[in-house]
């Protein structure tokens, strides 16, 4: 069983309002791809089709999906939304990350 990955109130907040404004049957998709400067990158898309293996997180008003595949790199995290100096943006906060970059899209394990 994979941990669970949590969303902050801040982030259910933000992907509520992004979802409204794509309108019925929109989610949230978190997904892991291989690349960046660290060797693993977190990609965020807009989906509104559902696999059967997803790993649906809910809160209020926001529905966030992670595949199947992505899962394992995500299990124990939790999505933030943080509004500071360098703009605004989700972030991952990722027990299972060694190493991350900067800005905080790309990690290690």
């Amino acid at each position: 069983m994979t941990a669970a990955v949590t969303i902050s109130e801040r982030a259910a907040r933000r992907i509520g309002e992004i979802l409204r404004s794509e309108g019925g049957g929109a989610m949230l998709r978190i997904s892991v791809e291989g690349g960046g400067c660290s060797g693993f990158q977190y990609k965020f898309d807009v989906d509104r089709a559902k696999a059967d293996d997803d790993l649906v997180i809910e809160r209020d008003n926001a529905v966030v999906l992670v595949d199947s595949a992505s899962a394992p790199f995500l299990a124990g995290s939790e999505v933030d939304f943080v509004d500071d100096l360098i703009g605004a943006s989700f972030r991952v906060n990722n027990p299972n990350a060694t190493a991350s970059c900067g800005c905080g899209t790309s990690f290690s394990i």
